[in-house]
């Protein structure tokens, strides 16, 4: 397993660690690719019987590496394209993963981060985590993460978190439904480990079922392709050039009201 991608067993789940503490977990094409193998071993995994994903360090995902993100501007349409539908693809498979996932959040889950929440099954956080999509900020489009932060939230609060970009704490997070459970920093991943146990008192293909039928009972009706493309054509756009040339230079963006 990658060292950006730790994997061990934990009772009777698979816990796997975002590793990139020094760049907040930050979602690169490695760290994706990683995540992905990773989700991929625990479902061929006999002796794990769910899944638990945190993070290593302050932050539990603070969304697209800035980095590989600066590299995009400018970048030609097939790069754009296979970044998104790369990262539409983990969520997707982590969504319909037969086995039950929980989200341990050690701190903010911001963007992407925010979307590997919300794939989960469950979630518990601690109080001072922050959630929130701010890509209009940046003149990007949250469209892999529409459907599962719907489901969650409910369409006010959806509206809310994405056209303001602004972020909330645990507290708001538990109230609007996109997190089960608050607990402090020293218990996080215990009260991960009774959840752990909990779902594994159900059968296995009892359990898988369930996933099945939750999944078709809330179908999307927007493909893995669509919601990636809906990520991606924003990306080529002046406007979102401008928006994160700003970010990236500390600016407000060319239409903010704060100019």
């Amino acid at each position: 397993m990658s060292d950006i991608v730790h994997y061990l067993h934990r009772g009777p789940a698979a816990l796997i660690t975002l590793n990139r503490p020094d760049k907040r977990n930050a979602l690169s094409r490695a760290l994706i690719a990683a995540l992905l193998d990773a989700f991929k071993r625990a479902a061929d995994d006999p002796t794990a019987r769910c899944v638990i994903l945190t993070g290593n360090g302050p932050a539990f995902c603070a969304g697209m590496d800035l980095d590989e993100l600066r590299g995009t501007l400018g970048a030609d349409a097939h790069q754009v394209w296979d970044d998104a539908k790369k990262l539409a693809t983990l969520y997707d498979f982590i969504y319909t993963l037969p086995k039950p996932t929980i989200a341990a959040v050690n701190g903010a889950a911001v963007a992407g981060g925010a979307g590997l929440v919300t794939v989960c099954d469950l979630a518990v956080s601690v109080p001072e985590a922050k959630f929130g999509y701010p890509e209009v900020r940046r003149g990007l489009v949250a469209a892999m993460v529409m459907p599962h932060l719907l489901r969650h939230v409910g369409e006010r609060m959806a509206r809310w978190l994405l056209l303001t970009g602004e972020l909330i704490d645990g507290l708001t997070a538990l109230r609007a439904g996109l997190i089960n459970q608050i607990t402090m920093p020293e218990t996080l991943l215990e009260t991960a480990d009774a959840w752990a146990c909990a779902v594994a008192e159900g059968g296995p293909q009892a359990l898988a079922q369930t996933k099945k039928l939750l999944y078709r009972c809330s179908l999307q009706s927007l493909s893995v392709e669509e919601l990636a493309r809906g990520s991606a054509e924003p990306r080529l756009t002046e406007e979102c050039r401008h928006g994160l040339t700003a970010f990236f230079e500390k600016k407000p963006a060319p239409w903010s009201c704060h100019r």
